[in-house]
This record gives structure tokens, C-alpha cells and sequence, in this order.
């Protein structure tokens, strides 16, 4: 349902753009904003504002950051010989809540996909790069997505790393915890079997 009021329907239409937002989704949202009072409307501007102009990329990992490096960098307790490489900076939210990876990460921004024209140039596989130049990173762990695209990105880069004497990792992938094996796919049972481990 489209609404005479273009101010309205052009706020649905934002919240509509946003990844994994229906059209009724962006409605509630909408309808939402129009709720709030003059002060909690600016300050939800704000906000939006704020995080558009003052988030920006570490300078080493690419991760998300409001200052030239981002805590994880900056962090002394961190193990500087491994990195974590992973596609987006929400997978770097997602590991640290595991509370069991105590190395540095770099976020690739996206993965290597000539179908939508992304190719290594486009993501930030050069800045990966230059952070090996210095024999402090002994081992790379490629975290990238279980998709068509994040294979062909680990592979690259790990032909990439392999002439420089890098242990290369890649995380295994399996079957789920709860999940019954008649449901999973070849493709993760095979997973599954290669990552398999002694108990």
C-alpha cells in the first residue's frame, strides 16, 4: 500500500532499501519513527548520523572503528602471529562471542564473486598482504562464509600466502549441534567427515 503523504512513504521506502526489511517490516519501522517525540527523533538522527561520519576502517585490520585503530589492534593482549580473515565485520562480532579466539582479524569487505563483478582488487586482500611483510604472522585462518564465493576467496588467498612459508587454516564446518543427519546436505556431511576430530 503506497500512502499520500510522500514524506511517510518516502521513510518506508529507506527502511524498505535495508537489507532483510519486507515492506511491512518497513511500515512498523516507519510508523515507529512517526511515534517518537521531537527529542527522541533527533537523537535517533543523530545516531544514524554519528555512526555514517565517525565509523571508519582500522588501518590494519579494516575492521569497524571510531578511532585510526580498532580495540582489537590495539589490544596488548592479543596474539599478533595469527589473523582471523573474514569477509564481513559482523563475522568478527560473531567469533569474539565464541570467547575462544585470542588472535588479530582482517575484514575483507566481501568476497571474490566475477559474477557480480567483484574481483580480488575489490576487497582488501593488498592491505592482507602488507600486514605479512614483517615475519610477525605465523598463521592465517581462513574464516570466510561456507558459500561458492568464500571457497574461491580462501583458495585464492591461500595460494597467495603459501610461497611465503604461512600456515594456512581454514575453519571446519559440519554438522550443527541438535541437528539430525538425515536433514544435512552432502556438502556438510563431507565437511563434517574432513573436520572430523578424536574424542
Amino acid at each position: 500500500m503506497s500512502y499520500n503523504l510522500a514524506p511517510l512513504q518516502n521513510l518506508i521506502d529507506q527502511f524498505e532499501r535495508m537489507q532483510g526489511i519486507g515492506h511491512k517490516t518497513a511500515q512498523r519501522m516507519a510508523f515507529y519513527v512517526l511515534g517518537l517525540s521531537d527529542e527522541e527523533a533527533n537523537n535517533f538522527a543523530k545516531a544514524i548520523t554519528d555512526a555514517h561520519t565517525k565509523i571508519k576502517q582500522c588501518s590494519v585490520c579494516c575492521n569497524l572503528a571510531d578511532s585510526e585503530l580498532c580495540h582489537i589492534c590495539q589490544s596488548t593482549a592479543r596474539d599478533k602471529s595469527v589473523i582471523c580473515v573474514v569477509e564481513d565485520p559482523r563475522d568478527v562480532a560473531a567469533i569474539e562471542r565464541t570467547h575462544e579466539y585470542n588472535g588479530t582479524y582482517h575484514v575483507l569487505h566481501g568476497a571474490i564473486s566475477p559474477m557480480d563483478n567483484i574481483g580480488p582488487d575489490q576487497i582488501k586482500i593488498k592491505e592482507l598482504m602488507a600486514r605479512l611483510n614483517d615475519d610477525t604472522v605465523e598463521e592465517v585462518i581462513m574464516a570466510t562464509n561456507p558459500t561458492v564465493e568464500g571457497e574461491a576467496t580462501a583458495m585464492y588467498i591461500s595460494r597467495l600466502l603459501k610461497p611465503l612459508g604461512i600456515t594456512v587454516s581454514r575453519l571446519a564446518y559440519g554438522v550443527p549441534v541438535g541437528a539430525d543427519l538425515e536433514y544435512a546436505d552432502e556438502v556438510t556431511l563431507s565437511r563434517a567427515l574432513e573436520g572430523r576430530s578424536l574424542i
